[in-house]
């Protein structure tokens, strides 16, 4: 019995943590690029009270054993990297990503950062960078005078713009995405980043559209791909489960209550 108490804490726990995972998922429904998570569970350790195969007879085995698990952790938070719905903004600097890869963007320190949001802006230098002023990678800087109601980003990543006085686009730049072998083994920092590991495997860069990775949508911008529906269904299924584990340390403390109540 007091087993089943630890046992059933340990499902209480697992599913503690699917709802923490559900609701930042739900918390990001609205946050560009975000890629939804999802918890993983595994067993724990098994107490092998009698082994399976033990001989019965001199010419027979048991065909089954007896082991007792002790419940239930956390294995691991997927990242889902399915494609998120388009949102067309009309937002000159605004890009988005259909089918796989990642933004570059450099960071503080001189490392690299990978994102999904393509919400970019122009600093005072001309330079494209991402909300909190990294620059993108490799570096597309615009020219002196130039008109950004004209800015274009083709859907092979090809950047061009008109100046003041001339009616013929320049290009400026050239985008370039970046896949992983296993993209779900990037390390999530925030602010829509992540970076690579050793799970993930090192940056492979292409033009977009080449190399299995995706185009480029300029003036769209890619939302989570958050469902509020399933993930409402899941908060309901990991609160039941709670509540059957919290069930089961009400019933063990009852049995062992009446244990203990034997003699008076």
């Amino acid at each position: 019995m007091v087993r089943s108490l630890w046992t059933a804490a340990t499902g209480m726990n697992g599913q503690q943590a699917n709802i923490d995972a559900i609701s930042n998922n739900l918390s990001n429904v609205n946050t560009t690029g975000y890629k939804k998570q999802r918890v993983e569970f595994e067993d724990l350790l098994y107490q092998t009270i009698k082994t399976a195969g033990t001989p019965a007879t001199e010419d027979t085995v048991t065909p089954l054993g007896v082991q007792m698990g002790s419940g239930v952790k956390v294995a691991a938070t997927q990242r889902m990297f399915a494609q998120g719905n388009l949102q067309n903004t009309e937002v000159s600097t605004d890009l988005a990503i259909v089918g796989e890869g990642f933004f570059r963007v450099q960071q503080y320190d001189g490392s690299y950062a990978y994102t999904r949001d393509g919400s970019f802006k122009v600093d005072s230098n001309g330079q494209l960078v991402n909300s909190n002023g990294l620059r993108v990678m490799p570096e597309i800087i615009l020219p002196e005078n130039f008109d950004i109601s004209t800015l274009s980003i083709s859907d092979d990543g090809r950047v061009s713009v008109k100046v003041a006085g001339d009616d013929n686009p320049i290009q400026v730049g050239q985008m370039e995405l970046y896949r992983f072998a296993n993209p779900a083994g990037l390390e999530a920092k925030g602010d829509n980043l992540f970076i690579t590991s050793n799970a993930s495997g090192d940056a492979i860069a292409s033009r977009p559209g080449f190399d299995g990775t995706g185009i480029t949508k300029h003036k769209f911008l890619e939302m989570s791909n958050v469902s509020v529906v399933n993930e409402m269904v899941q908060m309901i299924v990991a609160q039941r489960a709670y509540e059957f584990s919290s069930k089961a340390i009400q019933t063990s403390d009852t049995m062992l209550s009446a244990a203990v109540n034997l003699k008076r």
